[in-house]
């Protein structure tokens, strides 16, 4: 057992004797910081939100929130949190805290009411608070309530005068207060001022990632510094199970009681994290967040654009990656139909070398895939140029934060009113997420009509092998594959099929 250690609130405190599965969740709570509560233990409600100073994105640090209930307390060795009771201020000895500009607004236009879920809330809200680039200072001075403006008159229905997003909160859930007191403390809080301690902060570097080899009860939780050890260590231990945002696992540990001798964690190798635009394609590192993709693209990949406010929750993208939506092999992951569409390809690698695998060839059954033991996605490649007509459909319960019954990824080339190519990518329709190949060849050399949507729209019902479940029955799965296709052609053309 090593001397991990971690930041909390400003104060350095040892790891141990926490086992290495132990949740920052637990962790926190045992040290008495019981703000942060379990709701649902699998990142549905938020109830157990913290801030975690990571790399930025238009500045040096960015206060990300996540699930503590997901992430192991092992995963922040040598970082830096802060949970709602580190918001407030002590200014003297002996004197009351001065609440958060956040959680004074919450307090004064009656956002909590049995108070279980609003420290989550709050540490949700305090992330989009501290953004950056929420807003400029024309649109809101400094202090809490400047440019509060009445609600949403101001912005729309998702956004405030402020320039505070409201999907920062999609993945907290309040059962009692109800969301209008909560949304307009949102809208409400201002720029942070020029004083605030971690708004100065984020000028300054994160914490470097720090080798790890924290062992308990013959279990360990392993950090390496470079992929070249980390691809020897897995190597040597091929039942190690392999960790990044820990949104999958993490519900495994809490609902399933899993327990693994070896974790490895990939989360912060530099070689898992770069973003490279070339002049033929998009490499896209493996172990960046789904925040990190989106704000770093800023738009340039329509389709993944479309895809990443219907996937989960922030509170989960700001943890969850392409590798490990991938590396689960679930044929429900919101991903792979998208990147099946864009034609993506994998690049694999072990302690031999590396290959680049075809996205469509990577799926040999359900959670199986070609990767070989011991081996790690390294990146995602994208190919250029994109196909200029693009749509993703996520069909599910919920509009957000919600497992797809069935999704539906297309990219079209058309040009002078025939369809050069077609690729389509489906998800929940098979063990495996699967292209559409006869539904791409009934749309490829002809022209993009009702006719031709309407045809194809048959051909589409009956790809893939549907089944019933709790989500959905196989008959509706297979009536929204067909809609997909009528939908995507009324979005392109002025014409509704008939």
């Amino acid at each position: 057992m090593t001397a991990a250690r971690i930041t909390v609130n400003g104060k350095e405190a040892p790891i141990a004797p926490a086992a290495p599965h132990t949740t920052v969740l637990d962790f926190l709570r045992e040290r008495g910081l019981t703000g942060t509560k379990e709701g649902c233990a699998e990142g549905e409600c938020g109830a157990c939100s913290v801030l975690v100073a990571r790399p930025g994105v238009n500045k040096p640090t960015d206060w990300v929130p996540v699930n503590a209930c997901l992430v192991p307390v092992a995963a922040l060795d040598g970082q830096e949190v802060v949970t709602s009771e580190g918001l407030a201020t002590v200014e003297a000895p002996g004197t009351a805290p001065v609440l958060h500009p956040v959680q004074e607004e919450m307090a004064v236009r009656g956002g909590s009411q049995c108070g279980y879920c609003t420290p989550g809330f709050v540490c949700s809200m305090a992330g989009e608070y501290y953004r950056p680039d929420r807003c400029a200072a024309a649109d809101c001075g400094a202090g809490a309530g400047a440019g509060a403006g009445e609600g949403a008159e101001a912005g729309d229905a998702e956004h405030g005068p402020n320039g505070f997003d409201l999907h920062a909160l999609s993945g907290n859930l309040c059962r009692c207060t109800g969301y209008r007191p909560i949304r307009d403390a949102a809208f409400a809080v201002g720029a942070p001022a020029d004083e605030d301690p971690l708004a100065r902060r984020r000028d300054q570097a994160p914490p470097a990632p720090v080798a790890t080899d924290y062992r308990q009860d013959d279990r360990a939780f392993v950090r390496r510094n470079t992929l070249a050890e980390t691809l020897r260590l897995l190597r040597e231990r091929p039942d190690a199970v392999v960790v990044a945002g820990s949104t999958d696992w993490g519900v495994e540990v809490n609902i399933r009681s899993r327990r693994a001798d070896c974790v490895v964690a990939v989360d912060r190798l530099p070689e898992l994290r770069d973003l490279r635009v070339e002049s033929d394609h998009i490499e896209i590192g493996a172990a960046l967040t789904l925040t990190e993709i989106e704000r770093r693209l800023d738009g340039t990949v329509p389709l993944l654009a479309e895809l990443f406010p219907q996937f989960a929750s922030r509170l989960i993208r700001n943890g969850a990656t392409l590798g490990g939506n991938l590396g689960t092999g679930s044929p429900i992951g919101d991903s792979p139909p998208v990147l099946l569409a864009l034609e993506a390809s994998l690049v694999l690698a072990d302690a031999d070398g590396e290959r680049v695998v075809p996205l469509a060839e990577y799926f040999t059954g359900y959670r199986q895939s070609v990767r070989r033991p011991g081996e790690l996605i390294r990146a995602v490649r994208l190919p250029l140029p994109l196909s200029p007509v693009t749509a993703f459909h996520k069909i599910a319960k919920r509009r957000f934060d919600d497992i797809s019954s069935v999704a539906v990824a297309f990219a079209l080339d058309v040009e002078g009113g025939t369809v050069r190519k077609a690729r389509i990518g489906l998800g929940g329709v098979a063990a495996t997420p699967v292209r559409a190949l006869a539904t791409e060849a009934a749309l490829e050399g002809r022209p993009w009509t009702a006719e031709t949507a309407g045809a194809a729209a048959e051909v589409l019902r009956g790809e893939g092998t549907p089944m019933s479940d709790h989500r959905a029955s196989a008959g509706y799965r297979s009536a929204m594959l067909g809609q997909s296709l009528l939908k995507l052609y009324a979005q392109t053309t002025e014409a509704v099929p008939s």
